[in-house]
């Protein structure tokens, strides 16, 4: 199945951890995921206690919601870090909402009637370390552009100011130069360059640049 461009990742694989109360549902998410050759099923749960087992080792859980009981995100071990993505199905946007002060490595949220490239293209999404998913859930919980990429519509939560340090980033200037241009410390800079490595999931400005012209927060 091709992927969202900008998306493509080398030949490592994505180790999910599949969450769901029914067993009929693991299973089901189980054959979807597997049909990309790069997701590796390291293991399925009913509960996210139960799952916790594997966050040392996983990259993504993929997490079924069920009705409207509240999701028991505390059973993920905080002790182990980073912790892994979490890509939530589920059609109550406030089921969410813990997710963005969890220190997760990245998050997604799509509806329980996702379609098989929306569940493979988010995924690669949250293991990037993204904050992506279905506009209309998300719209309620973060305030963030959304970036179009091969049809499929992403949301990135770059504040504008991050944005703005991303392209100056891109045309090469350094963090003294960065805070003349917008007129804020160099202290500052650093916060939001940080920021942006940790959003983006990448380590230094070239992966970051990299990452910005793929999902469109540049152009050249």
């Amino acid at each position: 199945m091709p992927l969202t461009p900008g998306l493509e990742r080398g030949k490592r694989l994505i180790r999910v951890v599949v969450v769901a109360a029914a067993l009929a549902s693991r299973a089901g998410l189980k054959v979807l995921l597997e049909a990309d050759e790069q997701v590796e099923i390291l293991g399925d749960a009913a509960t996210l206690l139960d799952a916790s087992r594997y966050a040392p080792s996983a990259d993504v859980f993929v997490v079924l919601a069920g009705g409207s009981a509240p999701l028991a995100w505390e059973a993920l071990d905080l002790a182990h870090a980073p912790l892994p993505g979490v890509l939530l199905l589920a059609d109550d946007p406030e089921q969410a909402r813990p997710l963005a002060s969890m220190g997760l490595s990245g998050w997604g949220l799509l509806p329980t009637n996702c379609t098989e490239d929306e569940l493979l293209t988010t995924l690669y999404a949250v293991d990037l370390g993204l904050v992506t998913g279905a506009a209309e859930l998300l719209n309620p919980l973060v305030n963030s552009p959304k970036i179009s990429n091969g049809g499929n519509d992403l949301l990135v939560t770059l504040t504008d100011r991050e944005r703005e340090v991303l392209v100056l980033l891109s045309e090469g200037l350094a963090n003294k130069q960065i805070s003349q241009h917008l007129e804020i410390s160099e202290h500052t800079v650093k916060f939001h360059i940080s920021s942006i490595y940790t959003k983006l999931g990448v380590s230094n400005r070239a992966e970051a640049v990299r990452q910005g012209i793929q999902l469109g927060l540049i152009m050249l």
